[in-house]
């Protein structure tokens, strides 16, 4: 009997070889195969682990990085309206400066703001999106990896040359309000061991749709102004082996955008004319040398370089703002197999940033960040027991007023799972994660607002779940099924208090959640020309502010916190068609911490339908796929005042070669 594995399926071939004890005679029994499917890497994960790729991307009809992420349970995206407007993300009602975003390894940051804006990525070189919630279960990362809540990881396509030495990936789509988005993806192999990557695209639009909303009793009908947008991105990837053990990844980045800011919708005032300005240049660079099966070791680097400039002409005249941060970033990860189930691995970080601007008291701050994390390991059969201790170490300095104090704190982590019945795909897992964010450098030292001697803003998350996957299932081929119940303590949250005379930044916050995630995947060949797709996730999330008993917004759900959350894809794959329908749906949100009528945001949800087709001839690929978009029409809103665009439709072409 030999065994054989390839593509993630496992099968085997057996063969009789010894006589017949009747006949005497030797007989051939004709192969047999047993093919079982391999368990997906979230069904296994200690803490709540979602991913999707590239094939799923495709049948999910997405195109933008937060179309997809809104298919995560437990993930809200906050979108500012429009095809141009911010979108940024937050797990678990814990905010978006809690939440890390990871490029092809190397973390994105932005230490003024700490929000990642997530629009300015493509997906159209992107071969997969991970979401991690709490600990994870790859120790073989930076430290600053583990210095997150949660952390969506982005990892874009990386050549592959098994028939020819080069490809061509181009991509074009045009949609409704001028949208226009070109883009092409060139690979091509130097040598055996080279090989480059060049990616660039270009993405217009007017962005000015039609909404109708109400505004207490007066009904709103109206465009939207100032909601153009028009930018430029561009990668350039070097991947080489300088031995079997030792590979090096480069990569050099380009962003560049304009855009409208139409505001929020004042019925009474549809004047816009703020206008923002965005350059982000970064270079960074991975390497890694295994030097053998039980040790390797990777290093990284980046300098990353972001200018924005927010012009607006008012009535009250003309504010023309600049601001200019750099960050070099160094990280080291050595990890080890201790052999008997046991590896380890040590990983220092050390990241400096600094701020410019032109605002008036500008402090110029600088922050030196050293990161030392301490990771174990033990897998053995069905139990998994991950744990993690991160030294974080903070001193700044200011050239004019004073800096904040040093910060020095420990965050322990530890996640385990466990599978008891060898045949049947159950697992049990729990996790716990101490970690904290440090104020941003707006919390710290805008105008007068800011205040440097805010502590940072701690959070202990606690996770209990279960998943099950099963293959061969009556008419279903696969099914999995997660659900995770949780609890989440925020304590000194940062806020912005009324003094008596101006807003201040304060540590006046606690916040408790918990909350349910639920995630089903299931899959079904009807015919061998037909075949059905089903995921579904739902989010049950109570975050309410415990801060003050005594105070109105006492056991009030916080800010843009939907308690009930969820969405679902159903596609129909057959050899002429794709048919894919989405749908997303949140309820009631509140814009301020007391939970009153007049700050009340209906529940929204948006219903999607793609059609989709491949063509091929030869080694030509042909990919065509119309959408559309938000069938029902309403300009529900995200954020208070920032209608969505109504149905709208998008036509996607792309070639392959």
């Amino acid at each position: 009997m030999c065994l054989c594995m390839f593509a993630g399926v496992d099968i085997i071939y057996a063969q009789h070889a010894e006589s017949d004890s009747i006949t005497g005679k030797v007989h051939q029994i004709p192969d047999v195969t047993v093919s079982v499917r391999k368990t997906p890497q979230a069904v296994k994960a200690t803490s709540p682990l979602q991913v999707m790729g590239k094939m799923e991307m495709e049948r999910l009809g997405v195109h933008e990085v937060a179309d997809a992420v809104r298919h995560f349970s437990g993930v809200t995206v906050k979108d500012y309206g429009g095809i141009g407007g911010l979108k940024t993300i937050s797990v678990r009602s814990l905010g978006t400066q809690h939440t890390g975003v990871i490029y092809d390894g190397v973390a994105v940051s932005d230490c003024q703001s700490g929000q990642v804006d997530i629009s300015r990525f493509s997906l159209d070189n992107v071969s997969q999106l991970t979401m991690t919630i709490g600990q994870s279960d790859d120790i073989y990362q930076t430290a600053r990896a583990f210095a997150s809540a949660g952390v969506l990881t982005i990892q874009t396509s990386r050549p592959d040359f098994q028939e020819t030495s080069y490809h061509v990936n181009a991509n074009l789509k045009a949609g409704s309000f001028g949208l226009v988005n070109p883009s092409v993806l060139y690979n091509q192999r130097i040598t055996d061991n080279t090989s480059f990557s060049i990616y660039g695209d270009f993405l217009r639009a007017d962005g000015n749709y039609p909404f109708k909303m109400w505004n207490g009793n007066t009904l709103i009908d109206s465009k939207r102004n100032n909601s153009d947008i028009r930018t430029y991105r561009a990668e350039a990837t070097l991947y080489t082996s300088f031995t079997p053990t030792q590979d090096l990844q480069v990569k050099a980045y380009l962003f560049d955008s304009e855009r409208g800011l139409p505001g929020g919708v004042i019925y009474d005032n549809p004047y816009a004319a703020e206008r923002l300005f965005d350059k982000n240049y970064f270079g960074q660079f991975r390497y890694e040398n295994r030097f053998s099966d039980r040790l390797k070791l990777q290093a990284l680097g980046k300098f990353n370089y972001s200018w924005n400039r927010d012009y607006n002409d008012e009535a009250s005249g003309i504010t023309d703002d600049r601001y200019r941060q750099t960050e070099t970033y160094l990280s080291a990860t050595l990890w080890g197999d201790l052999g008997k189930g046991f590896s380890l691995s040590l990983a220092q970080d050390f990241a400096y940033n600094y701020l410019h601007t032109t605002l008036d008291q500008c402090q110029f701050p600088q922050r030196y960040t050293l990161l030392t994390a301490l990771g174990a390991q033990y897998q053995r059969n069905s139990f998994t027991a991950t744990a993690s201790l991160l030294n974080t170490y903070i001193t700044e300095d200011v050239r004019i007023g004073t800096a904040a104090a040093d910060r020095k704190r420990l965050s322990p982590a530890f996640s385990v799972s466990w599978k008891p019945f060898g045949e049947i795909g159950l697992r049990f897992r729990a996790s716990y994660k101490d970690i904290f964010r440090t104020p941003t450098f707006n919390d710290l030292y805008y105008l007068v607002i800011g205040n440097s001697s805010l502590r940072p803003e701690t959070t202990k998350q606690g996770n209990l779940g279960v998943t099950w996957s099963g293959s061969k299932l009556g008419f279903l081929d696969f099914l999995s099924l997660s659900a995770d119940t949780y609890y989440n303590k925020v304590k000194d949250k940062i806020v912005a208090v009324p003094t008596m005379f101006v807003w201040k930044m304060m540590n006046v916050g606690k916040v408790k959640t918990i909350g349910v995630d639920v995630n089903l995947s299931a899959e079904s060949r009807v015919t061998d020309w037909l075949k059905f797709y089903l995921t579904t996730n739902y989010s049950f999330m109570q975050a309410e502010d415990v801060t003050d008993p005594d105070s109105k917004t006492w056991r009030n759900q916080i800010v843009y916190t939907p308690r009930h959350s969820g969405g679902g894809n159903f596609t129909i794959e057959t050899p002429w068609v794709n048919l894919s329908y989405n749908l997303t749906y949140a309820s009631e949100r509140y814009t301020l911490a007391q939970n009153l009528p007049d700050y009340r945001i209906k529940p929204y949800s948006d219903h999607g339908i793609s059609l989709s087709r491949k063509f091929s001839w030869k080694r030509h690929q042909l990919r065509v796929q119309l959408d559309a978009l938000n069938l029902s029409g309403k300009n529900y809103e995200v954020i208070r005042f920032y209608p969505m665009p109504g149905r709208n439709y998008k036509l996607s072409i792309n070639y392959y070669l």
